[in-house]
């Protein structure tokens, strides 16, 4: 097994699946509440996702100006 860190990209993933997991649990409940509180998850998870789409873009060696 490498030592070299986590695959590029791997965290980003992880964060969309969270995303969707998180989209499929507000389809599924019936209390409005709770579906505020998914919405407000799925929006910090949308800030997670653009954050590491900008670093990964960031640490890209051919990354455009």
């Amino acid at each position: 097994m490498s030592e070299a860190g986590p695959e590029p990209g791997g965290r980003l993933e992880g964060l969309l699946a969270e995303l969707e997991e998180t989209l499929a649990a507000i389809e599924k409940t019936e209390e409005s509440e709770e579906a505020v509180e998914l919405l407000a998850t799925m929006a910090e998870l949308a800030r997670e996702v653009q954050a590491e789409i900008d670093r990964l873009r960031a640490d890209a060696p051919d990354a455009p100006a």
